[in-house]
């Protein structure tokens, strides 16, 4: 029987994707071979419009890879294994869905990883540490780490951060822009929530919001004129989606829009 390390479940629209290896949701191979499938699951189901990341329990979202699993592990498998990391990430991040990464708890190195390939990330707002801890084990982030810290706060300060191997309060991530929003941590699950609730139909088109997604995480990789392109097809596809013939017409009539994510 396989161990089960990622829970899932579609809770009114938002995919769910819950890690879950206790006590401290530390990922393996065999976490992100089930994160991948779980990914593909999400984009392909046309009735998830929102992802949501979190971890299992209160106490962490994740504390990175299985320490214990790196020091036994040969070297081909270890460079193999962030391999696959980072593709099962770009994976998530282009798809063309929103993904939110609730920080339930401790985020500390991969965890904080996986967090940035969301597209917003949000925290509870005590109980817990945001870092790249990695330089304090001879290391360096190796999930991505350095390039998605880097084009979220710029080369200075995230140099700093994962040299200084600083952890930071959710105050202080959200004073640098590291995450977008603080809830309480007695309503941080339902906040986590509702918060994803207001991206989706009726109160949102959900394809025109993963296509804004799609156009950002996807174009600032580009030269801006392959990126002005991506964002002509993408509108084309929008402008004959029945979310936007509904709501043009209801602009003119002077009506609310009711989207339905098609």
């Amino acid at each position: 029987m396989t161990d089960t390390y990622i829970n899932t479940h579609n809770n009114e629209g938002i995919g769910i994707i819950e890690l879950t290896n206790p006590p401290a949701n530390a990922y393996s191979y065999a976490m992100f071979q089930q994160m991948d499938a779980a990914i593909l699951e999400a984009r392909m189901d046309d009735s998830v419009h929102v992802i949501l990341l979190r971890g299992q329990g209160d106490k962490f979202f994740s504390s990175g890879a299985d320490i214990a699993m790196l020091k036994t592990a040969t070297p081909s498998f270890k460079y193999n294994f962030c391999l696959h990391a980072n593709e099962t990430l770009l994976r998530l991040e282009q798809t063309p869905k929103l993904v939110i990464a609730a920080i339930n708890g401790h985020c500390v190195g991969g965890g904080l990883e996986i967090a940035l390939a969301a597209d917003i990330r949000i925290a509870k707002e005590e109980g817990l540490k945001i870092g790249m801890p990695e330089i304090t084990l001879g290391v360096l982030p190796g999930t991505g780490g350095t390039q998605r810290l880097s084009r979220l706060l710029g080369k200075s300060k995230a140099i700093d951060l994962m040299i200084q191997g600083t952890l930071c309060s959710p105050q202080e991530a959200l004073a640098m822009n590291l995450i977008n929003a603080v809830f309480p941590a007695h309503s941080f699950n339902d906040n986590a929530i509702d918060y994803a609730k207001q991206f989706l139909p009726p109160h949102k088109a959900s394809k025109a919001v993963g296509a804004i997604k799609r156009a950002v995480q996807t174009g600032l990789e580009t030269s801006l004129s392959s990126g002005l392109a991506l964002e002509r097809e993408l509108q084309q596809q929008l402008f004959t989606s029945d979310d936007a013939t509904h709501a043009i017409a209801a602009y003119l009539n002077k009506d609310t829009p009711v989207f339905s994510g098609k």
